[in-house]
């Protein structure tokens, strides 16, 4: 990932990394819903589920998005 620190220590992410810093956000927001917290707005479930495709619980949605994630190279 392409982060930057400026000298006062803010961290920028920059570049192709935007994307990534994107999904793994929706990644920890829909690891949060799964628990049980709740978000203003649109779900990351929804969210999730409507751009991959995905079906089921939010669970079973979470297994597969870090699938997808993995096979992206975005998740170790």
């Amino acid at each position: 990932m392409s982060v930057e620190q400026l000298s006062d220590g803010t961290l920028v992410v920059t570049g192709d990394a935007i994307g990534a810093y994107r999904l793994l956000s929706l990644r920890g927001s829909l690891k949060l819903e799964c628990r049980g917290l709740r978000r203003r707005g649109r779900s990351a479930y929804a969210q999730v589920k409507a751009e991959f495709g995905l079906r089921g619980n939010k669970q079973r949605v979470l297994e597969q998005f870090e699938d997808l994630l993995h096979a992206e190279g975005i998740l170790r």
